[in-house]
């Protein structure tokens, strides 16, 4: 099994954002003094770089699941958590990202050190200090950490090689790179002894350049027949076409002028398929050479000095080698270095070119710090809301939107301040106005987001966030901290003389209670458990559990020793 991977599957998962403490100062003579709850700290991030001593994706192949650190907690005393750490992966130069699904492109890494964010690490929740505001003094919840992202991304490699050797099986393509460089491929006398794609880099004097080698091709190697089709995509960087023909081969339907027509046939079908990176050149505007191989063989040279004026007359340089007696190969390495330094700058000034024409669009760098619109101006963008129907004909309201999605993660569902915060924000932004105007009414069910992650409630519409206030001003958060409220003076300190109060009323009480027992025990109503009154009651401390038949029988012999005693 060969060890070159250029292509695979990865599922990557950004890490968990912690959650935010709702923690409470603590100080003498001050009950719930204020919160002092941090943000819990963001997850990692999984994070693609092209790398120049990366070889080939076979670590991936074995390892296809790769997570980010998980953020921490908030801790009290407004301590943020700390950030998960970034998962670093590096590819190849050559590697781009697709996207499983779509099979969109995602990420051309083609230079070393570029970035990309393959899944994004979850933000963490805001702690209660942050939370707090005139209205919550000292909330009692907490933002939960967002989950990161997770998806399955393709890493496809296309090498980055500046001259791609193409020919038929057999061609000595493997021969011919084994000869220029100091690569040793696989060579044997059959077809397709070449499987996988072979780099070696060339030295002409002080100039260095690589070559590619491709597996064969055959006719219909665009359209999957043969190899060609696996591994076309490694011509797609290269800067130079050279075609290797043999000019030794004995099928008699080949000769090498129709061995060039059919591979620039494919080369052809498979480029109208490509979507190739700005600054990139087109395959067929791309140079070519024509490299006639094995003229070690005598009948080889007559017919390669035959067809070399054929293919002048197409602008082509033709070059006559032999891999076997190293015949022409100074004079190509040489013509080929001087002409990758000429495509080099060529593809330079296309990529400054195409660099200068790019619009980019940067967002912000922290989600937080998205300004909210004004009031009764918010963007209706933001969030869409849709009428469908459950199985059984009820109506039912889904709610989508990057917010109210985000919102609903954050919320912890088991504090009801937390859900009536969470009531709040949907409201400022116009969820439940856009729900009237979609015809919801109080008891109808309403779904916020889609799939597994999507919360479904009944909709208890309240006046502070419909039509009824003339003004339009927020009678007051929903979900209150019941810790800070002033009904029965909780919130308040007591006074000493409250104090004394409420401990001799606690006092008279009990003492109340202990003369209540008393009476009842003179009266009879309570048993002394130190007055064996059950002689048969198995669970009593003093109890012996006898038999009653055995216990009766006893009582009447004791009865008439009792008598004979009395009768002497």
């Amino acid at each position: 099994m060969s060890d070159f991977v250029d292509r695979v599957t990865v599922h990557v998962k950004g890490g968990d954002g912690g959650n935010g403490s709702a923690g409470i100062k603590r100080e003498k003579y001050k009950p719930l003094a204020g919160p002092n709850g941090g943000n819990g700290g963001d997850g990692g991030s999984v994070i693609f770089v092209a790398d120049r001593n990366a070889t080939s994706l076979l670590d991936y192949r074995f390892m296809p699941h790769r997570t980010a650190g998980n953020g921490t907690m908030g801790l009290g005393d407004n301590k943020d958590g700390s950030k998960g750490e970034d998962l670093i992966l590096p590819v190849p130069c050559g590697t781009v990202v697709f996207d499983r699904k779509g099979r969109e492109p995602l990420a051309d890494l083609r230079h070393p050190g570029d970035r990309f964010v393959a899944a994004a690490g979850g933000a963490g929740g805001l702690g209660n200090v942050a939370l707090a505001n005139k209205t919550r003094r000292a909330p009692g919840f907490a933002l939960l950490g967002e989950p990161g992202e997770e998806r399955d991304v393709v890493l496809e490699l296309k090498s980055i090689a500046d001259v791609a050797l193409v020919g038929f099986p057999s061609a000595g393509k493997s021969s011919l790179i084994a000869a220029m460089s100091a690569a040793k491929p696989k060579i044997a006398d059959y077809p397709f002894t070449t499987l996988v794609p072979n780099l070696g880099v060339v030295m002409a004097g002080d100039r260095r350049y690589t070559i590619a080698d491709v597996p064969g091709l055959i006719p219909g190697a665009s359209q999957g027949k043969g190899l060609g089709l696996e591994f076309l995509r490694h011509i797609e960087r290269t800067e130079i076409i050279a075609h290797v023909i043999d000019c030794a081969t004995l099928e008699p339907d080949r000769d090498p002028m129709s061995d060039y027509h059919a591979l620039e046939h494919e080369l052809a079908q498979y480029a109208d398929s490509l979507d190739l990176p700005l600054g990139a050149i087109p395959i067929a505007e791309r140079p070519r050479i024509i490299i006639l191989n094995k003229v070690d063989v005598p009948e080889a040279k007559e017919l390669a000095e035959f067809v070399r004026p054929e293919f002048e007359k197409l602008g082509l340089r033709v070059f006559v080698v032999s891999t076997a007696s190293h015949e022409g190969l100074r004079e190509l390495t040489f013509a080929l270095a001087d002409m990758v330094a000429r495509m080099r700058e060529q593809v330079a000034a296309r990529e400054d070119a195409a660099e200068a024409e790019r619009v980019v669009i940067k967002p912000l760098e922290s989600p937080r710090a998205n300004r909210r619109a004004p009031a009764g101006k918010q963007n209706l963008l933001e969030f869409s809301i849709e009428r469908g129907n459950d199985d059984e004909g009820n109506p039912v309201f889904i709610v989508t939107g990057a917010k109210p999605e985000r919102w609903v993660r954050q919320t912890n569902f088991d504090n009801d301040e937390a859900v009536g915060y969470l009531a709040d924000r949907l409201a400022r932004l116009g969820v439940e106005d856009e729900l009237r105007r979609k015809g919801a009414r109080p008891g109808d069910a309403v779904q916020i987001g889609r799939g597994a992650r999507a919360v479904e409630f009944d909709w208890d519409p309240t006046i502070a966030a419909g039509a009824e206030l003339l003004d339009g001003s927020q009678l007051g958060a929903r979900g209150k901290d019941l810790r800070l409220a002033d009904d029965g003076g909780r919130a308040r300190r007591r006074t000493n003389a409250e104090r004394r109060e409420q401990y001799k009323a606690m006092m008279d009480a009990k003492s109340a209670v202990r003369a209540a027992m008393q009476a009842e025990r003179e009266a009879g109503h309570w048993a002394d458990p130190s007055i064996d009154d059950d002689r048969h009651d198995t669970t009593s401390l003093f109890g012996r559990g006898e038999d009653a038949d055995a216990a009766d029988g006893a009582d009447g012999a004791d009865g008439a020793d009792s008598g004979e005693n009395r009768g002497e």
